[in-house]
């Protein structure tokens, strides 16, 4: 697990330090092609450049219920995109926390922010199977296309449930696999830190977020890949939303 966690750490701060942002592909995220899978355009959004390095597979403020005045966490949260646009929802009176355990990632999201002018966020260094969060302080959290990558899910989704109030909500957009995947792609060091290996099939990823002490679990969107794909297997992604029990 420590191996995962040091390739991914790599990866990610190699992408980081990259002027531009590098899509999505087996080296970086979610597909083959190397192109974006999120459109934050959609969103009628102000990103601010450099903040969206096309690494996400999909729009999880868009499912999150958002409100002025929450706290909201945000999970693996890179540059700070999805940080800038639950800043935007929260308003002057809410807060947002981004983690991310890269270094890289952390200093170029603080940067972001302030280019951005924002002063309702905050990015922790830290791990996200192990949150450096207060206990019952969130009130929503989001994450796009991380925790795939986490070696231990169940901890984090225990994490979520630490740090969230009693009655929080979480939208979580990540990698799911479906059927049965090869040993040789889930060994495959560069599909792990590509948000592919170390995916977690479909049904199983919904068991694990209802026994950590989440209800109402729904898949609120989804897309299938390409690549990886058998006769019998392949990868996609989802847009999963819950609550608190």
């Amino acid at each position: 697990m420590d191996d995962i966690k040091v390739e991914v750490q790599k990866r990610y701060a190699a992408i980081a330090t990259q002027a531009d942002g590098c899509g999505c592909g087996p080296g970086d995220c979610c597909s083959s092609e190397g192109v974006t899978l999120v459109d934050y355009d959609g969103l009628d959004a102000d990103v601010v450049e450099g903040a969206n390095l096309g690494l996400g597979c999909g729009l999880p403020t868009l499912y999150a219920g958002i409100r002025p005045g929450d706290t909201v966490l945000d999970l693996g949260s890179g540059t700070g995109v999805d940080v800038f646009l639950a800043a935007k929802a929260v308003g002057p009176d809410g807060r947002v926390v981004g983690v991310d355990m890269t270094p890289e990632m952390i200093a170029r999201a603080w940067n972001n922010a302030v280019k951005g002018g924002y002063r309702n966020v905050e990015f922790r260094l830290g791990d996200i199977e192990a949150l450096p969060v207060d206990d019952g302080s969130v009130d929503v959290v989001i994450s796009n296309c991380v925790i795939n990558l986490a070696p231990d899910k169940r901890r984090v989704f225990a994490e979520m449930v630490r740090v969230m109030k009693p009655g929080g909500r979480f939208s979580i957009s990540d990698v799911v696999t479906y059927g049965g995947v090869p040993e040789s792609i889930r060994k495959d060091v560069a599909l792990w830190t590509g948000c592919i290996a170390g995916a977690t099939d479909r049904d199983e990823y919904l068991q694990i977020i209802r026994e950590a002490g989440f209800a109402d679990v729904r898949i609120a969107s989804s897309v299938e890949y390409d690549y990886p794909k058998g006769d019998d297997y392949g990868v996609m992604s989802v847009t999963v939303e819950g609550v608190k029990r």
